[in-house]
């Protein structure tokens, strides 16, 4: 590029071309009209470029991480509150409210109840019909995770209504997961719109207007659908592709049954059960395979499934690491796996300090999809507390379709 430019401006009008049989200047025009035009296209290729970084960056600094004030630690104008009861429905920085809303600080009590805020300083909590909501700028067509951490009060059977119209999951909390008080919850929607409004909103009716559901620490993340390749017939096999997890927590973030969400926060799979899976990091547990995980929480109540394409009559290799999280989840735990009509069960001994095993599931298809699957045969406590439902942990699964059958038979 450089050469060129530089030959274009040493080309002067000092008389005829003994190469070309041209005039100087028709020459120099030509020269120019050409420079012109390379640096138009210079220009335009530019212009493009910076336009997709721009829009690249913008797309990364409004989905991941927290919503403005998520946290809800940015503090209430005087007048806006009556004791901890939210006056004003903008009196919550970034947030509208409507209903019966409190603003409950950390170490706050209600009779003799400690009321637990999940996280940092302060939190909301939602009373009977009321609800929070914020407005964001996304991409439209874009999926998009929602992750917020919820505690239960008073009431029996909790319930938080989270909408992104026209999207909305029902998601029950009255299943506490950890011994902490609280546990994070992942929702996922695809936008319509490129503006959108994020709702959470409790469809209780209790006697007592106060008793509802403790709300903090909301985030987001973007989506992005993963492929099946050649080298994993199975999408999002190794889990990296989740939703958005707290980064100063060691909770993880429990993914609801797809009853509750039309679009699954692990992309390319569903939760087929009544109860959640977790999905786990590698800073705060022991991963198999890179930086995320599955936890199978609840039994034979938590599993995971993807469909995959296959071919009738051919053989196929199901691989995936068995482990425990060295959350001190102990003791002799099995991971049913389930290949359309073929099953094997992983037995694993836990001393719930970290490790895992591989194991094979080789089968012949029987359809042009077959459905992957995953749960675990018992349920598991934590050692340390025997409150907080733990699980074997699933990573790394690969699907491959096998040349050589006959070494199988």
């Amino acid at each position: 590029m450089h050469k060129k430019a530089t030959l274009c401006i040493q080309t002067k009008p000092i008389g005829l071309s003994s190469s070309y049989g041209h005039s100087s200047s028709s020459s120099s025009l030509l020269l120019l009209e050409n420079k012109i035009m390379k640096n138009s296209r210079m220009k335009a290729l530019l212009l493009v470029l910076v336009l997709m970084c721009a829009i690249f960056n913008i797309s990364l600094s409004l989905t991941d991480g927290l919503l403005k004030n998520g946290n809800f630690e940015m503090p209430l104008a005087k007048g806006n509150l009556n004791g901890t009861v939210v006056l004003k429905h903008n009196a919550i920085p970034e947030w509208s409210i409507s209903g019966f809303v409190e603003y409950i600080k950390a170490g706050q009590k209600q009779g003799d109840m400690l009321l637990v805020v999940p996280e940092g300083y302060a939190a909301v909590r939602l009373g009977n019909e009321a609800s929070i909501k914020q407005v964001l700028n996304v991409t439209k067509g874009m999926y998009y995770s929602l992750t917020f951490s919820a505690a239960r009060t008073c009431a029996q059977e909790e319930r938080i209504n989270v909408s992104v119209t026209p999207d909305f999951g029902v998601l029950p909390i009255q299943t506490l997961y950890s011994s902490s008080g609280w546990d994070s919850y992942a929702w996922a929607f695809q936008a319509e719109f490129s503006q959108v409004e994020v709702l959470l909103h409790n469809p209780g009716v209790e006697e007592d207007p106060a008793c509802g559901p403790l709300i903090d620490s909301i985030a987001i993340r973007s989506l992005y659908p993963p492929r099946a390749t050649n080298k994993n017939l199975l999408k999002n096999g190794d889990f990296e592709e989740g939703p958005y997890i707290f980064p100063n927590t060691s909770w993880g973030v429990l993914v609801p049954p797809n009853i509750e969400d039309d679009h699954s926060p692990l992309p390319a799979w569903m939760v087929e059960s009544l109860k959640a899976v977790k999905y786990l990091d590698s800073d705060h547990f022991s991963v198999p395979q890179g930086k995320r995980a599955i936890e199978l929480v609840a039994g034979k109540e938590s599993a995971i499934a993807q469909v995959a394409r296959t071919t009738i009559g051919k053989m196929y290799e199901l691989s995936f690491k068995v482990g425990d999280a060295s959350n001190s989840c102990e003791g002799s735990m099995i991971v049913e796996a389930f290949a359309g009509m073929d099953t094997l069960k992983v037995p694993y001994e836990s001393k719930g300090k970290g490790g895992y095993k591989r194991a094979v599931l080789r089968f012949k298809a029987t359809a042009n999809r077959t459905r992957i699957m995953f749960l675990s045969t018992y349920y598991h406590t934590r050692s340390d507390d025997f409150v907080s439902l733990c699980g074997p942990v699933v990573d790394d699964v690969k699907l491959l379709s096998v040349r050589n059958p006959r070494r199988f038979l």
